[in-house]
């Protein structure tokens, strides 16, 4: 079992930055490729950012790419999405996930992933 723990969401305004971390405890943290995804009110949950185990392959959804940044520090059991120029569109709820020990993908789909966290909230105000 996987628990993942988001923060780091809150209120900036456009232009602005915010970093994500999503702490993990469990095991193989490691060995698992991470993800963030986020849902907008009214939307369904989409990709934002992955990063793969073993490599450190990165992956962006089109969206955010140039703008964030996903990284992971394996000793902390963290993951990280840095927000830079922030738009009023990435206004949403994001959420952590963690895929499958030793499952190597991509990660930019919701269906390769176990674990989930509970969400933090970003709001970016014009």
């Amino acid at each position: 079992q996987v628990q993942l723990v988001e923060s780091g969401g809150g209120l900036v305004q456009a232009g602005g930055s915010l970093r994500l971390s999503c702490a993990a405890s469990g095991r193989a943290f490691g060995s698992r490729t991470m993800g963030w995804f986020r849902q907008a009110p009214g939307k369904e949950r989409e990709f934002v950012a992955s990063i793969r185990w073993g490599d450190g392959s990165t992956y962006y959804a089109d969206s955010v790419k140039g703008r964030f940044t996903i990284s992971r520090d394996n000793a902390k059991n963290t993951v990280y999405l840095q927000m830079n120029s922030l738009k009023p569109e990435d206004t949403a709820v994001y959420y952590c996930a963690a895929g499958k020990e030793f499952l190597l993908v991509r990660g930019t789909r919701a269906d390769e992933y176990n674990y989930w966290g509970q969400g933090t909230q970003v709001t970016v105000s014009s």
